[in-house]
């Protein structure tokens, strides 16, 4: 997913940035997709990957605004002028270790369930005791995700399914993401976030937690400091960009999930995604001139 992209700053900055806290990002991606499946490895690398093309975009295009999806929260940071490239790349070497550690849990989407029944099934298994369980990410019309523990997913997904969810599908995730059993990795992080070094950033970021529009330094650092412990209010944040005034979102990254999204959340406006140097560059052409996004 990085081909291409390896010499393309700031890449050599974030695998440099990456070595010096122990981790051979290079190797990883020029290994099989089992080599990068461990959290450990897939943030870093979606990191690099992000920036890298957010930097390549074509600098006609107006942006307005940046939002990214849980781990993808650093890429837009670093996008927004609000982290430098490698400060991020430090920190989300220490994120993927912290969350990697936590091997409690898993994570179910429901398909074609609102939060509210994702929320009613979540109480639900929680009071048989099999908690907890609760709503971890919100991506969309009827998409939303479960974390916890394996016995209250397991159950929450059955109760989803015997109150109209369309599917209840297993992910593949090594814990328990945007639930309280990762509140010993948000933990162990508190203090790699206090020490980086955040500046104001120079267009708003529509954070996780909340979908608030944020520019400063403070607010962008309590928030992610929440993060690993709160739904990711991916509708939300698409919302928010729309209100910001934005013509088009645009996904940059590896395949289009929320390209998809995007396009159920607010189809009124452009969605595409951008997964080479190529598609970055030549950008503004695909939109036409003047767009914003």
């Amino acid at each position: 997913m990085a081909a291409g992209l390896l010499d393309t700053p700031p890449a050599p900055g974030l695998l440099a940035a990456a070595s010096a806290a122990g981790l051979d990002l290079a190797a990883a991606l020029a290994g099989d997709d089992e080599a990068l499946r461990p959290t450990e490895v897939a943030q870093p690398a979606l990191l690099l990957v992000e920036a890298t093309l957010a930097a390549a975009l074509d600098p006609a295009l107006e942006v307005v605004g940046v939002a990214g999806h849980s781990v993808g929260e650093y890429a837009a940071l670093v996008a927004a002028g609000g982290l430098d490239p490698e400060a991020a790349m430090s920190l989300v070497v220490a994120r993927g270790r912290a969350m990697a550690a936590m091997r409690a849990g898993t994570m179910a989407a429901l398909l074609g369930a609102d939060e509210a029944l994702a929320e009613a099934v979540c109480a639900d298994a929680e009071a048989a005791g099999l908690g907890p369980v609760v709503v971890a990410n919100l991506n969309g019309p009827g998409q939303v995700v479960l974390s916890g523990t394996e016995a209250g997913v397991e159950e929450a997904s059955r109760l989803a399914r015997e109150r109209g969810a369309r599917r209840a599908v297993p992910l593949r995730v090594s814990g328990a993401f945007h639930s309280p059993l990762m509140a010993d990795a948000a933990a162990a992080f508190a203090g790699d976030l206090e020490r980086a070094p955040f500046t104001d950033a120079r267009v708003p970021v529509a954070c996780n937690v909340d979908g608030a529009a944020v520019r400063d330094a403070a607010g962008l650092r309590s928030r992610l400091e929440r993060q690993l412990v709160s739904p990711v209010r991916w509708a939300d944040c698409v919302t928010t960009l729309v209100g910001l005034g934005a013509q088009a979102l645009i996904e940059v990254g590896p395949g289009g999930v929320l390209t998809g999204l995007a396009r159920r959340i607010a189809p009124e406006v452009t969605a595409l995604s951008v997964a080479g140097l190529d598609e970055a560059r030549d950008l503004a052409g695909r939109l036409g001139a003047g767009a914003s996004g």
